[in-house]
């Protein structure tokens, strides 16, 4: 089965009604139905301090975004540990011109080590290095 990688800015487009990428995400998302999602901690951790400020209904949406994702069987969630903090660590200091944040490097070393090249993102970080961006 395929695999696509999912980043922070895909579940903050299905979450926020209002985002530019609202419409697009959710035809993305059931387009690639069949698909086998990856994410990572980190990026599930991005979306829930995304909207830390956003009152407690939108706290309260976030959560059960993030409870749907680690409980369905479409989606493999690749645990942080100390190694691939490392590697994303080390990736992060390879590329001090570029403004990648440690939660993208450790999410491109995954892909790399997956083979993943799609990813449901609009971050165009990804598409510097070499990654399809599918937002």
């Amino acid at each position: 089965m395929p695999s696509v990688f999912v980043d922070t800015s895909y579940y903050i487009a299905v979450l926020i009604k209002d985002d530019a990428f609202h419409g697009q995400a959710l035809r993305l998302g059931r387009a690639l139905s069949e698909e086998l999602f990856v994410t990572t901690d980190p990026a599930l951790t991005e979306v829930l301090a995304y909207v830390a400020r956003r009152g407690s209904h939108t706290r309260a949406l976030a959560l059960e975004l993030v409870h749907e994702i680690r409980s369905s069987p479409a989606v493999t969630i690749i645990r942080q540990t100390p190694e691939l903090f490392d590697a994303g660590l080390d990736l992060y200091g390879r590329r001090l011109d570029k403004a990648y944040s440690l939660t993208d490097c450790m999410s491109m070393v995954i892909c790399r080590r997956r083979r993943i090249a799609d990813v449901l993102t609009h971050d165009g970080h990804f598409a510097q290095e070499g990654f399809e961006v599918l937002l």
